[in-house]
């Protein structure tokens, strides 16, 4: 299931990535990512970082990965590493 679950949010980053102006349209643009990313393309800079971060969590969280990191930098935390 994990499997079935890490494709379809990989090919969701993927088309956050090669769609970003749909997301553009239809989601609208963010004014703090047009004011701290760049002057007109701080939206669509954002929501292609977005997309990208979803495809490498995705990525991390089928090859079981994601805990190892997660536990990792806050492991400290909880007195768990």
């Amino acid at each position: 299931m994990k499997f079935v679950v890490g494709i379809l949010a990989m090919i969701l980053g993927v088309i956050m990535v090669i769609k970003t102006e749909w997301f553009i349209q239809n989601l609208g643009s963010n004014a703090w990512a047009e004011a701290h990313l760049g002057s007109e393309g701080g939206s669509r800079l954002m929501y292609k970082l977005i997309g990208i971060g979803i495809f490498i969590v995705a990525l991390l969280g089928m090859t079981g990965l994601l805990g190892n990191i997660i536990l990792g930098v806050f492991g400290g935390l909880f007195g768990l590493s």
